[in-house]
């Protein structure tokens, strides 16, 4: 059994019946203090999700996890600057009207959630580290512009790479 204290409690008991039931797993709960209870990799996936969870993603985004290669990442910006103006640095992540976030998950295909000051990843084992890398440097002062045209690079690259791999399997066929 596995303990977690979560704070959007009223989001997972909302879900309670579908985690269990999509993660083969039995929930319970002492105030904020939740239980998992089942098999010790089911028992982890859950805990992974209920991290994503925490982390401000809803349970449909977090219930990916449970899919092969889905990641869950959390930078904490206190770990990544020693700037004291979280309020701007969590406003640079959200970008105006949240297109910064949109457009991060746009080039990178990740989901992305920002609780206080941690920023949650979730996606595929490939492009996780281009998103955190991206919100790294955003989080350290480089400018919008300059992360979003890296990732379109990588992306360029990740695609022209991925054409050049289909054509020798082809070959080979």
């Amino acid at each position: 059994m596995q303990e977690l204290y979560v704070e959007p409690l009223h989001e997972l008991l909302r879900n309670k019946r579908r985690i269990e039931r999509e993660l083969h797993i039995k929930l319970s709960h002492i105030g904020k203090n939740v239980f998992v209870e089942g098999k010790a990799e089911n028992e982890y996936l859950a805990l992974e999700v209920l991290k994503a969870v925490q982390l401000g993603f809803s349970v449909d985004t977090s219930l990916h996890l449970k899919e092969e290669g889905i990641l869950l990442y959390e930078v904490n910006i206190k770990d990544v600057t020693k700037r004291k103006d979280f309020e701007r640095v969590r406003g640079r992540i959200i970008g105006t009207h949240g297109r910064t976030l949109q457009t991060f998950k746009t080039l990178t295909g990740c989901s992305f959630s920002l609780s206080y000051n941690r920023v949650g990843i979730i996606g595929d084992s490939d492009d996780i580290q281009s998103a955190v890398d991206a919100v790294t440097s955003l989080i350290q002062g480089s400018k919008q512009g300059n992360v979003y045209s890296r990732l379109e690079k990588q992306r360029r690259e990740k695609r022209l790479s991925s054409r050049h791999i289909g054509l020798a399997f082809k070959k080979k066929e």
